[in-house]
């Protein structure tokens, strides 16, 4: 598999089983949805999201159908103040169907958490790669392809993507309590996030996009290595097609949330070698970190997240609680001042610090990660079940579904049935792979 000195970032992964052990491894106020698919890479400039500078903010109406079809009825509404035409009442009408007809999500502890790392691009490439990756990237990736499908599939589903922050807030007592998610009949919340979105020295050539970039008003965009030289401008990774995705269908995203990004920083963030401690500090790096917080910022203005994955990429289930501090300082240090604070922390390898025992500040590990570093989201894997949340001692801990290659195997050879609650894990497989 991955050399040692690659620093496999995706080269192992934890999956906690349901007994605790690991093992390796408003649509339109009722208007029916459209069937429209989004293809790899296509764009649209029907809609954008609610957190970002939309092209109709000089249109209140269609901004207000827009908000609308994000469940945010109360911003819907404000959006129409002082219009009164005949389009404007007619939209009004529309929110208040919608709204009346919309009802809380029945158990917030039923909410799917599903993720991904970076697609691949060219499967020629990636399934061909040298140095034993081939194997990992097979495992431990999908490919644009499988990608575009399983979201179209998702979508037609009824899933809505939702942060966690969504799901449950700490209240005024100190606890984690469910916060109502009000949807439509037949919606339901999901919450998506991207490991390692770091574009990794050691997969250069490989056929993966290289780096983010802003692209003026198309917004956050990868850049891809073409044959002959040429860099592509596009849509080859998760945030560009989710973001894409959600211009032409705003009712897949609640109030404008997308999704999470886990960060390590060994190697930079976002296809920058913004790191200090691995780049030292000189003139270059500050303008990779300038670069990296550019498409940092304008990724959080359009509805995206970001967690820490650890600096390091670490198993804090073996790490010693001062190894542990160790690394936080270096993420910290190197990464935080360009992706801003986050309450989320997603465990690499799934590795979590403690088996399904809900956390207590008689955990040192909990202690420091929470009590310390403010960490109120947890997430670890659990491919092994739909959904797992568990609220304890003011945070949210939350099993996140595996979509990779070994999930894929383990669906076609019958051993597995949790993917099929949102997608069709054969019919949505990439013919490249074997």
């Amino acid at each position: 598999m991955f050399t040692s000195a690659a620093r496999p970032a995706v080269a192992a992964l934890v999956i906690v089983t349901a007994s605790g052990g690991c093992s390796s491894g408003g649509g339109d106020g009722g208007a029916s949805r459209s069937s429209r698919q989004v293809s790899p890479g296509a764009s649209s400039s029907a809609s954008s999201s609610a957190k970002t500078s939309s092209p109709r903010a000089d249109d209140p109406v269609a901004r207000a159908r827009e908000l609308r079809r994000m469940y945010d009825y109360a911003a819907a509404t404000a959006a129409l103040k002082g219009q009164t035409s005949e389009e404007a009442d007619a939209e009004r009408r529309a929110i208040n169907d919608a709204k009346a007809k919309a009802k809380p999500f029945a158990d917030n502890t039923q909410i799917s958490h599903v993720f991904y790392h970076s697609l691949v691009v060219d499967p020629a490439l990636a399934f061909h790669a040298g140095q034993g990756k081939a194997q990992g990237y097979k495992d431990y990736m999908v490919t644009k392809r499988e990608f575009v499908a399983q979201l179209n599939s998702m979508y037609a589903k009824g899933y809505v993507l939702v942060h966690p922050q969504r799901v449950a807030k700490r209240g005024a007592d100190g606890q984690m309590h469910p916060v109502p998610i009000v949807l439509p009949a037949g919606k339901k919340p999901l919450v998506l996030s991207v490991d390692d979105v770091s574009y990794y020295e050691y997969m250069a050539g490989d056929g993966f996009a290289t780096s983010l970039v802003v692209d003026g008003s198309k917004g956050v965009r990868t850049t891809y290595p073409e044959k002959g030289g040429k860099v592509r401008k596009g849509a080859d990774d998760v945030v560009p097609i989710v973001d894409d995705f959600v211009r032409e269908h705003p009712d897949f995203s609640y109030r404008g949330d997308k999704g999470t990004i886990a960060l390590t920083g060994y190697n930079g963030v976002l296809g920058y070698r913004s790191s200090y401690a691995a780049y030292g500090h000189s003139a270059k790096t500050d303008a990779e970190r300038a670069k990296a917080r550019t498409v940092a910022n304008a990724m959080k203005a359009t509805g995206w997240n970001f967690a820490s994955h650890s600096y390091g990429h670490i198993n804090i289930t073996k790490a010693s609680l001062e190894a542990i501090k160790a690394d936080a300082a270096r993420w910290d240090a190197d990464v935080k001042p360009i992706v801003g604070p986050t309450k989320e922390i997603i465990f690499a390898f799934g590795a979590d610090i403690s088996d399904t025992t809900p956390y207590s500040m008689r955990n040192p590990k909990y202690a420091f990660l929470h009590g310390v570093e403010g960490f109120d989201y947890f997430a670890n894997v659990d491919g092994s079940r739909s959904s797992w949340i568990q609220f304890s001692q003011g945070s949210m801990r939350q099993g996140r579904i595996n979509i990779d290659g070994i999930a894929l195997d383990s669906a076609r050879d019958g051993k597995s049935s949790v993917l099929s609650n949102f997608f069709d894990p054969v019919a949505t497989r990439d013919p490249a792979r074997r």
